[in-house]
């Protein structure tokens, strides 16, 4: 593998396919065949595909625990002259994977990074998911605990964007749920899971009744998983007279932001997901 000007090794950050071993690159292939040394997040999980592709190349572990003193390795070994391929378990790393810290160092140092693409599993869901697509915001996973999870999808209420979150398959119906308390029941939501696998399943619908439906299958509860939701709706067309204003403010003096929003369509005639979006906004 060929090195820098300065005699230093190369940093090769390989995606690396999220199930179907076909989804393989001969690029990345040919990289980790020909480094020094492959920096694994997982390298029991990253030995099934090396042997798979008969690459023969050491591996070290590098993941979110490692401490200083494994970059500062990795980043000697470079300067050395050696050229190291960053992975993770799957996909494409740094993207909720491991691998931040170690790029940015060798940045620092003037190591040069060289990106081998390939699979990436919000990217894949995203194109085949119907929304949206010209602009996006990927949040990663939700926090773990409701209260936590919740405020953190109140902050994105209002996001015009198509959002893409992951999601754990023993919280992916507890977090269906609470988007439908927080983003209202009609907002479309699509669940990409197991992407490129064999139980590979894509299923959009209202965030309610993609809530039920995931609740009466236990087989949609298991699995890598990805979580696409329409963006807000646009509001420039729809703005608030002071007198709908004054309504929605006496409401939210006395109620919740959701029943607010309810009770104030009903006495105005706008919609009730306009209102709640609207509600949420004079909360920031």
């Amino acid at each position: 593998m060929s090195t820098t000007a300065s005699n230093q090794g190369i940093l090769y950050v390989v995606a690396t396919p999220i199930g179907n071993l076909g989804d393989m690159v001969p690029r990345a292939v040919e990289t980790l065949q020909t480094v020094a040394l492959i920096a694994a997040e997982d390298t029991r999980h990253s030995s099934r595909l090396l042997a798979h592709f008969d690459i023969k190349t050491p591996c070290i572990a590098y993941h979110d625990h490692s401490d200083e003193s494994r970059v500062d390795q990795l980043i000697a070994k470079m300067q050395a002259g050696e050229s190291i391929a960053l992975i993770s378990d799957a996909g494409t790393p740094l993207v909720s994977d491991p691998g931040y810290r170690l790029v940015r160092s060798a940045r620092q140092a003037g190591i040069q990074v060289v990106p081998i693409p390939g699979a990436c599993a919000m990217i894949a869901a995203l194109s085949a998911a119907g929304l949206p697509s010209d602009r996006f915001a990927f949040e990663g996973f939700l926090p773990a605990k409701q209260v936590a999870r919740c405020t953190q999808l109140q902050s994105l209420a209002a996001d015009p964007r198509t959002l893409i979150f992951y999601e754990a398959p023993h919280r992916i119906l507890e977090t269906l749920q609470d988007m439908a308390q927080v983003f209202g029941p009609e907002r479309e939501v699509v669940i990409a899971r197991e992407i490129t696998k064999t139980f590979e399943t894509i299923k959009g619908d209202k965030v309610a009744a993609l809530a039920d439906w995931v609740a009466a299958d236990s087989n949609q509860q298991r699995g890598e998983i990805v979580l696409l939701v329409h963006g807000a709706p646009k509001q420039e067309n729809e703005a608030l007279s002071p007198e709908q204003i004054h309504t929605m403010k006496v409401l939210l003096e006395e109620l919740p932001v959701k029943q607010a929003a309810s009770i104030g369509a009903k006495l105005t005639g706008l919609k009730k997901n306009f209102l709640y979006d609207w509600a949420l906004q004079q909360e920031k």
